[in-house]
């Protein structure tokens, strides 16, 4: 193998589309009865050291952060999707190795009155 320095822009771990059954919301029906969630969390981190000795120890194991993240998500239920997202964006901070993390969640059964696809937030969060 050669010798490589990590690039201008950070390596991403993405982990797309973890679903769960949830009661997040501000109406006391969505907390009643419950609505389906997506979450998509991308990581920002340096997998060169990782990559270099073939080390799981050495980056994220994806399958171990769904889990995290899944257990956030059908946790106690949030009012808003703004503290969801960052319940969710301080699973992937809590590892060293993340040094920023991008998360989305979607609420494509939101009652909006009007038809629609999907409801988002997403934030950014990064170490200081």
């Amino acid at each position: 193998m050669g010798e490589w320095s990590a690039p201008g822009t950070p390596d991403r771990i993405a982990v797309r589309g973890i679903r769960a059954h949830a009661h997040h919301g501000v109406y006391d029906f969505e907390r009643e009865r419950g609505q389906m969630f997506r979450v998509d969390a991308v990581l920002e981190l340096d997998t060169s050291a990782a990559a270099a000795g073939d080390d799981l120890d050495r980056t994220v194991n994806y399958a171990d952060l769904a889990q995290q993240l899944h257990r956030v998500l059908t946790g106690d239920p949030v009012n808003l999707l703004e503290t969801l997202a960052q319940q969710l964006a301080d699973v992937c901070l809590a590892n060293e190795l993340v040094d920023a993390v991008e998360i989305t969640v979607h609420k494509p059964e939101a009652e909006l009155g009007v038809p629609f696809d999907d409801v988002t937030v997403s934030i950014r969060r990064q170490r200081r």
